[in-house]
């Protein structure tokens, strides 16, 4: 096809999308009268528009695409879940091959115990299935006042009402009349870099963690259903927790009976080095949710876990759990799901060949931190972030109106590279196959745009 021919067809979708399609996050009247960039295809970790530009994923999608783009094997096993069986629900006392198998292979892999689990399509979706049962769980064990559920400023947990109420980002709350009642936010979060100059990593952890002991002496125990937390807080700045924070917290959830929840919809599969972010972490939750890297982003699913006293209280009730959802074990998703687990565990990808990959993923980006521009370079597993500062010294940021961060994304897009600003912190999550020298290639490019801002800003 001509590039003539390329840009007409370009336009004809564009034209189509403006007519009829709401974006999410999005400000319609500037996406509309820019036009969006069509995506056609995926090979390996790069994706091409329209136009035939190639552009490294440093993203993977939204944090998802653990396989890259175009496994042969996630197309083949929903191409034959779609010819054998292209639907039935798990409604009606009855399962499929694909689902029974995905959620015995799920329960090996779980922390030991975690091994119930409730199947959706998202995670906003899993995440307002835990809520659901936070509350159904405390009604069986008839403590009915423990409903309330504790999160931290800056977390992201979804968009549905209850997912977007758990959510710790204000912004997300004044058009939608959130958060509803009942959903508490604790600060300062986790994030030493941003909030504590004059104290110690460790010194920190002991505010975060007396900040949740705090608040939930404030609502009452008997008041406080679950606490919920990202193993790294993903949507927030990528913010990975000072050291001993997550055994602290595990410890005054238990210290006051309530529920510890860990939203691995990020973290779960792979992306911090472990199968789930709990385990990189060192804590044992009664509840955990995941989503994105459960399928690669192939297929849409999620899974709410269950483990200890949840898990038995729920299965063993003598009574109609009324949940559930339409494509809840879909066999097309839960067969992509499957496969997606098990070329995962075929390539090592959260083994020793994964580990060396991440290990110089953390050690290149780190190389960044000589930039006049970065403020702290942090990461764990295939997760990176370099926070872009006015002063290093001082750990001043720039204004908000100079969006440095902006800037940075758009060069990057500019040189064939997708990274994510959060405020002014440019944040990396790339395909867990991604090789060293693609590894170089995103590091490379990311320096180089640095470069471009800092010139742009005249700093």
């Amino acid at each position: 096809m001509a590039l003539g021919d390329n840009r007409t067809q370009t336009q004809s979708w564009q034209e189509a999308d403006s007519q009829h399609h709401l974006h999410p996050f999005t400000t319609h009247p500037e996406l509309r009268a820019a036009g969006p960039r069509v995506i056609t295809r995926g090979e390996g970790v790069y994706i091409y528009d329209s136009e035939g530009h190639k552009m490294l994923d440093g993203m993977s999608g939204l944090w998802c695409v653990q396989l890259g783009y175009g496994n042969k094997k996630l197309v083949e096993a929903g191409a034959e879940a779609l010819a054998k069986l292209s639907y039935y629900n798990t409604f009606f006392q009855t399962t499929n091959p694909y689902v029974a198998e995905l959620a015995e292979l799920v329960a090996k892999l779980t922390p030991p115990g975690l091994d119930e689990m409730v199947f959706a399509n998202s995670g906003s979706e899993a995440n307002d299935t835990a809520v659901k049962l936070v509350r159904y769980y405390w009604n069986l064990k008839k403590r009915t006042s423990k409903k309330a559920i504790i999160t931290r400023e800056l977390s992201y947990h979804g968009v549905t009402l209850a997912a977007a109420s758990l959510t710790g980002l204000t912004p997300m709350h004044p058009q939608f009349d959130l958060p509803l009642p009942g959903f508490h936010h604790i600060g300062p979060p986790p994030y030493w870099y941003g909030y504590a100059k004059d104290c110690s990593p460790e010194d920190f952890t002991d505010v975060c963690v007396a900040a949740l002991e705090d608040k939930i002496l404030e609502l009452g125990p008997d008041n406080v259903g679950a606490f919920c937390g990202e193993p790294v807080m993903g949507a927030g700045g990528m913010i990975t927790p000072p050291p001993g924070y997550w055994p602290k917290i595990e410890a005054i959830c238990h210290k006051y009976d309530v529920l510890l929840w860990s939203d691995e919809v990020i973290c779960g599969f792979g992306r911090t080095g472990s199968w789930f972010g709990c385990q990189t972490y060192g804590f044992n939750p009664d509840i955990i949710t995941v989503a994105k890297g459960l399928s690669s982003g192939y297929q849409p699913i999620s899974a709410t876990i269950l483990g200890g006293d949840v898990a038995e209280t729920i299965r063993s009730a003598d009574q109609e759990m009324s949940h559930g959802f339409t494509y809840s074990g879909h066999p097309v998703t839960a067969a992509v799901a499957l496969a997606n687990i098990k070329e995962m565990q075929r390539l090592d990808l959260v083994g020793a060949d994964g580990a060396e990959r991440a290990a110089y993923f953390q050690e290149r980006i780190r190389s960044l931190m000589d930039h006049p521009l970065a403020g702290e370079v942090r990461g764990v597993g295939f997760l990176g972030a370099v926070e872009l500062v006015e002063d290093k010294v001082s750990r001043k940021h720039f204004p908000e109106k100079r969006n440095v961060g902006l800037t940075c994304r758009n060069a990057c897009m500019e040189k064939g590279l997708i990274i994510r600003a959060v405020r002014d912190i440019m944040v990396m999550s790339p395909p867990l196959v991604i090789d060293r020298s693609e590894i170089d290639e995103l590091v490379d490019t990311t320096r180089q745009c640095m470069d471009i801002t800092l010139d742009a800003i005249g700093a």
